[in-house]
């Protein structure tokens, strides 16, 4: 689910430059927002795509928890000090979901079905061998 959104989140700053890519980065007034947005995008993409394949999960959400920790203090915080707690909690639910899913996923890694667990197993066995 993190890796799922996250890659659709990635796709729409392409798709929608100037809701949800360059303008927004420039309505934010993060700092080179022609570099910044494609930048996050193509992390946003090629992590989620890491994730969902559950390939490099640790590493992958890294850049994740940062893009989630930089979308809540540059958006959500200034929304919470103009429009008080409860709009803001509002507004902050996904991107909190996001922030605790990367964290729950760094400290776990990937589950048993994934790339990560299949490439430890062959690791193991050729280690016993």
């Amino acid at each position: 689910m993190i890796g799922a959104v996250f890659l659709s989140e990635g796709i729409q700053k392409f798709l929608y430059p100037a809701e949800l890519g360059v303008g927004r980065f420039q309505k934010i007034g993060l700092p080179h927002p022609e570099f910044l947005a494609p930048f996050v995008g193509v992390f946003e993409i090629t992590c989620g795509i890491l994730v969902i394949l559950g390939l490099v999960t640790r590493l992958a959400v890294i850049p994740l928890f940062v893009i989630s920790s930089t979308a809540i203090l540059t958006t959500k915080v200034p929304m919470l000090l103009q429009k008080g707690f409860w709009p803001a909690a509002h507004e902050i639910r996904v991107d909190y979901c996001m922030w605790l899913g990367a964290i729950f996923l760094f400290v776990t890694g990937a589950g048993a079905v994934s790339l990560d667990a299949s490439i430890a197993k062959r690791v193991d066995q050729r280690m016993k061998e």
